[in-house]
């Protein structure tokens, strides 16, 4: 009997079997396998290849003849609420650290955490001896140079002494009282008081440390009125005028919103953002500061202009389009866009009522290339 054949790496159009009976062998550690068997695996192979290629073909003659499919909504005026939304933050009325104005040891701290302190109350002191020890000894010089210039001034009565002694007698003494106070100053630079009446912070430092200007010892807050600070877009600069008022909605969960009475606006529009700043006073109501919070505007008389979803607009470098449908081909056109909502976006400029707007598919869409429509969207529908 002929030695049995290995099955081949390579599939081969042509191979016989019949004249050879294939058997399991362990000791040369490969698989013998039955014509049978071997003519099934081999036409199973060549029958998946086959089915693999024809699927491969029909995909590209699909993607190169075949239109694209894609969904629309039928543009139309839509009316638009008098309200708009930015964010913004709660800032407390006042606010500063609490630094030293000189380097020196602590030798008295005195920060009671997120309690209420008042103007004026010693929060910190640094270590001012060698001051004191100055001011004492300018005071000694002091006295003696007064009693100097009086002996002087009597002196000069009787023209015991010239002018000039006196005034060189005067100008010591002078000196020595300003010297004196200018002490004073560094030594009161060594006490950290609260600026105003406000809530403390938490302590930063201990007792005993070595401080310097750049160490914040804590900070303080005042939340008698609190403020809300938000942006708008420069074109919304006219419905924020000073004394008008705007919602603010606090707590996202409760939904309830209150008043606060715009106090003013930075004076320059930032060139980067092309936003401006606005700062309001809350109507009472209670936050913690840096707290982010919706702030709603009164635009006005309500409007009917078209809307369409978010997510039709295709951004580019200097302009944005959508894709409209047009004799059964796709046609790209520039858009200009006005007020943003949650989900939908105001068009301005572009659009006309009834245009087809594509809705999904806009990624394959082609300019003037062949397009299906495969259903017609209600506005409303298409967030979904």
């Amino acid at each position: 009997m002929p030695k049995p054949a290995l099955l081949p790496n390579k599939l081969r159009k042509r191979i016989t079997f019949m004249n050879y009976k294939y058997t399991w062998s362990a000791s040369a550690g490969n698989r013998r396998l039955t014509p049978y068997l071997s003519l099934l695996l081999i036409t199973g192979t060549l029958l998946f290849l086959s089915s693999c290629k024809e699927k491969k073909n029909t995909f590209e003659q699909k993607k190169g003849n075949s239109p694209t499919t894609v969904d629309v909504m039928i543009a139309k005026a839509e009316n638009i609420g008098n309200q708009v939304e930015v964010n913004g933050s709660v800032v407390a009325s006042e606010f500063a650290e609490l630094r030293p104005e000189v380097s020196g040891l602590l030798t008295f701290l005195s920060v009671p955490e997120g309690a209420l302190v008042q103007k004026g109350t010693v929060v910190a002191r640094v270590n001012s001896a060698d001051l004191e020890a100055q001011v004492s000894k300018l005071k000694v010089q002091l006295e003696l140079a007064e009693t100097t210039e009086k002996r002087l001034k009597q002196l000069i009565d009787i023209n015991g002494v010239n002018q000039a002694d006196y005034d060189i007698a005067i100008n010591t003494v002078n000196g020595l009282k300003a010297d004196i106070q200018y002490t004073q100053t560094l030594i009161d630079k060594t006490v950290v008081r609260a600026p105003f009446t406000g809530i403390i912070g938490l302590r930063r430092v201990s007792a005993g440390s070595y401080v310097t200007p750049s160490n914040v010892i804590a900070t303080i807050q005042q939340l008698s009125q609190l403020r809300i600070d938000f942006t708008v877009p420069e074109s919304y600069q006219n419905y924020v005028p000073k004394g008008s008022n705007v919602q603010v909605l606090l707590d996202q969960n409760t939904g309830k919103r209150l008043s606060a009475r715009i106090i003013a606006s930075e004076p320059q529009v930032n060139q980067s953002t092309r936003n401006l700043t606005v700062r309001a006073v809350l109507n009472g109501g209670t936050a913690t500061p840096g707290s982010f919070v919706k702030v709603y505007l009164n635009e006005g008389a309500e409007k009917s202009s078209i809307l369409i979803p978010a997510n039709c607009i295709i951004p580019e470098a200097k302009s944005k389009k959508v894709v409209l449908v047009k004799n059964g081909k796709a046609m790209f056109v520039n858009v200009e866009t006005g007020s943003r909502q949650e989900e939908y976006i105001e068009i301005i400029k572009g659009l006309s009522v009834g245009d087809s707007v594509v809705v999904s598919g806009v990624l394959f869409a082609r300019q003037d290339a062949p397009v299906t429509v495969r259903s017609v969207r209600d506005v409303k529908v298409v967030s979904k």
